[in-house]
């Protein structure tokens, strides 16, 4: 079975959830039948938001390829990285190392147009910096889904959940969040897709309610495949 390196620590709490998802997700009856994992909780990366809104923020990148880098030499076979936003680097991260690099943006296309041939819009729910390069509508745009973002005025309902999850900050109420759904579904989204890592998580933490596509189970899925794990049926 090949080694699995996850370059994580944007945030934590996505990095936990991804390593859980797949522990949760392969057949395993004991130690041994699990996955070899690899973590990189690098909290160290600079925000990746901050600086695609503003080039004058400390960039990422040399610090996600350092990450990639340590956990190669580490000894990992395939990498994968719980980050939507991050993905905007990907092609120079993959790159700067020799191994295998899962692109969980296209894992999610790939799934969707296996699960939803027919579908045709989704309803995009992810970090403004994200939204901002069209990481989703670039990726998608070549397996043919239309991806519809929120209005500004709206993404900062987004944006709110997103942050107050990493700052540890009480979400007071997802008023605005469903309002927003809402909106997106009368645009034609069909689906929503949980376009960052910390929406992975308040799915979860506050149950929220709709009909989502997690790319985090996606790419949990598609890392016990690679390495050559059982899925549980």
């Amino acid at each position: 079975m090949k080694r699995l390196g996850i370059l994580g620590g944007m945030g934590p709490k996505p990095t936990i959830k991804l390593f859980q998802t797949i522990v949760d997700m392969t057949e395993a009856h004991n130690d041994q039948e699990n996955i070899h994992i690899i973590i990189d909780n690098n909290t160290k990366i600079p925000d990746r938001t901050s600086f695609l809104l503003d080039n004058t923020k400390e960039d990422p990148l040399p610090i996600l390829k350092e990450s990639a880098k340590r956990l190669e030499e580490a000894g990992a076979d395939i990498i994968v990285m719980p980050c939507n936003t991050a993905h905007y680097y990907y092609e120079e991260i993959k790159n700067s190392i020799n191994i295998s690099f899962l692109n969980m943006i296209e894992e999610t296309a790939i799934y969707i147009k296996k699960r939803y041939p027919d579908l045709k819009k989704i309803g995009l729910l992810a970090t403004d910096g994200t939204i901002k390069m069209g990481i989703y509508d670039k990726m998608f745009s070549k397996y043919g889904i239309g991806v519809i973002n929120p209005c500004k005025n709206d993404q900062r309902y987004i944006y709110d959940l997103i942050y107050n999850i990493k700052e540890n900050k009480e979400q007071k109420s997802l008023d605005g969040v469903y309002v927003t759904m809402e909106k997106l579904e009368k645009e034609g989204a069909e689906i929503f897709i949980a376009g960052c890592t910390e929406v992975s998580v308040a799915l979860d933490k506050f149950d929220i309610e709709g009909k989502f596509i997690d790319p985090m189970e996606v790419l949990a899925r598609r890392s016990i495949e690679f390495v050559g794990a059982k899925l549980k049926k």
